[in-house]
């Protein structure tokens, strides 16, 4: 069982996609930190700084002014402010990676393919790359 749990732990894909997920995480801290510390605040400044986890329903009917003090009074709440953030953030984290994974693709230059055919010098036909002879016009093709 031990042999197979290092050949199992040892594959390349497993490794790759430990890495994967290393990478990951350090990259979801860039991405929160992005959406956290820049982009929130900017947005904020568009919404006057309205702050949706304060928007709630308390369920035994009463009125409370925040949600702090609706959970020190042990009430339970529909917290929808609170899940109206979290969609908000998850859109705009979508977003900034997105935009992040479309910089990153303009960066990386198309690798071109070998070229498989040529022209033919006499008639303009395509043909393959390694024939000596145009099976268009039969005309002797030079290297």
């Amino acid at each position: 069982m031990l042999k197979e749990f290092k050949k199992f732990a040892l594959k390349g894909n497993m490794i790759d996609m430990a890495v994967g997920i290393i990478i990951g995480g350090a990259f979801n801290g860039i991405v929160n930190s992005l959406v956290n510390d820049i982009i929130m605040p900017l947005l904020s400044l568009f919404t006057r700084n309205i702050d949706f986890n304060n928007h709630f329903i308390a369920l035994d009917g009463n009125k409370y002014e925040t949600l702090t003090a609706a959970k020190e009074a042990n009430v339970a709440t529909l917290n929808y402010g609170t899940f109206i953030s979290g969609v908000l953030n998850f859109l705009i984290m979508a977003f900034v990676v997105f935009l992040l994974v479309r910089w990153i693709n303009k960066l990386k230059k198309p690798v071109a393919a070998p070229p498989t055919t040529k022209k033919c010098k006499y008639c303009y036909t395509d043909i393959n790359i390694k024939a000596t002879k145009c099976p268009n016009c039969t005309a002797d093709i030079e290297e």
